[in-house]
């Protein structure tokens, strides 16, 4: 599919990547949602809290929207997504990955950037147990990455799934976690490494077995943490090996399903090998858009939604 042009025109003070990113992170508030948690059993014993939001009118269409790392439910770009789909009559449910609902998960480990297990397990559910005809998956950053992989590493995709959208995709893991290393990331950096080593000492707690306190303490960057905890947690040799086999940009020539991928270029989280141009020129399937503007989640307008919701919501009504 050729290079989709894009119509994306940021405000003038959100021109800055940083600037963006720091504001749709840290300001950005959306009123007016109204929430429904479900929590389902996972085929492992552990389990998933859904947040359901509804149209007012009864539908068959759906959104299942994945948050980026150490998100939840309740951030902007997750509420905002489901605010717009749910005044558009599709309804929304944004996922909560392991241990991100505010309550720890019961398993040593968690949530990775390319555990598809538990998004299939959201979609059998609602297969199985709701009554849309038509569901939609949209994906930011990491969410994005997981969205990518169950769409390209599969060739039963269900029928019901009928388009994906990634957001701010760091769909080659190595480069990114590379770029996140660099001086011009380092206030993201420690503010992503923070927030994990306290949500790992609280793992500790649980399994104290499996892991020491001096482990944690040695943890220094998010590579650090991806070698002590993420990979070998997950049944990965290291955080190498990791990003390797769970970068979705092995599986994007495989996709069938229409999806939408918007990568902002100034995007500091993301290296040159996240923006596939080749893979979205040779897959029709595939529709890669790549705003000069937006940073990494930050694509402000200035009214009630944002580039990247109106947008997707565009993609699925014209595909």
């Amino acid at each position: 599919m050729p290079i989709v042009q894009s119509t994306y025109k940021a405000p003038y003070f959100f021109r800055k990547g940083f600037v963006s990113t720091v504001y749709s992170g840290l300001f950005r508030s959306v009123n007016g949602l109204q929430q429904e948690r479900e929590r389902i059993e996972l085929s492992d014993g552990d389990f998933l809290d859904l947040d359901w939001s509804f149209a007012k009118a009864k539908t068959n269409k759906l959104i299942i929207v994945l948050h980026g790392l150490e998100g939840n439910a309740q951030r902007p770009y997750m509420t905002g997504t489901a605010k717009l789909f749910t005044e558009n009559n599709i309804d929304a449910v944004c996922v909560n990955f392991r241990g991100c609902s505010g309550e720890p998960n019961r398993k040593y480990y968690s949530y990775h950037s390319g555990a598809t297990q538990d998004l299939h397990e959201v979609v059998q559910h609602i297969i199985e147990s709701k009554h849309y005809s038509e569901i939609y998956i949209k994906g930011f950053s990491l969410g994005g990455n997981v969205t990518l992989k169950y769409l390209g590493e599969r060739d039963n995709v269900p029928s019901q799934i009928k388009a994906g959208i990634a957001v701010s995709v760091p769909c080659f893991l190595k480069g990114s976690a590379l770029e996140l290393h660099t001086f011009k990331n380092i206030l993201f950096h420690d503010r992503f490494k923070r927030y994990l080593v306290e949500r790992l000492k609280l793992k500790q707690k649980q399994y104290p077995d499996k892991l020491k306190i001096e482990d944690i303490n040695s943890i220094k960057t998010l590579n650090d943490f991806d070698n002590i905890y993420t990979s070998k947690a997950h049944g990965f040799i290291d955080a190498q090996d990791y990003y390797e086999k769970s970068s979705s940009l092995q599986f994007l020539n495989n996709i069938k399903t229409p999806t939408l991928i918007i990568n902002a270029l100034n995007d500091s989280f993301l290296s040159p090998e996240c923006y596939p141009v080749k893979e979205a020129k040779t897959n029709s399937n595939l529709h890669l858009e790549m705003p000069n503007y937006g940073g990494h989640v930050g694509f402000v307008k200035l009214n009630k939604f944002y580039y990247n919701e109106t947008r997707a919501l565009d993609f699925i009504t014209n595909i």
